[in-house]
């Protein structure tokens, strides 16, 4: 297993549930994928450096985790097809 590290850009007016629901969603793909979250980090609302999709401001989100290979790829997927993310990147960690 390799440790990841992701952060999101969510839409700024999400309610706090809506949000919540989200992060569990996520930690939850890496958790049924066989991967274990480290750490959740909320960093709250942020002003985007430029507009992305009409929004101005966004909600960070970061997620350390530790998964097999595959894992980021399917997050990226499920990512990339939620209107309610709007940026998002993951690396890997260096030991």
């Amino acid at each position: 297993m390799r440790a990841y590290e992701t952060m999101l850009v969510l839409k700024a007016d999400l309610e706090e549930e809506t949000r919540d629901a989200l992060i569990a969603k996520y930690e939850g793909i890496v958790a049924k994928e066989g991967g274990t979250v480290q750490q959740s980090t909320k960093y709250g609302k942020r002003k985007l450096a430029y507009e992305i999709n009409k929004n101005r401001e966004g909600f960070y989100v970061l997620l350390n985790f530790e998964a097999n290979n595959t894992t980021p790829a399917e997050l990226e997927r499920l990512m990339k097809i939620d209107d309610n993310v709007l940026r998002y990147l993951t690396v890997v960690k260096e030991q």
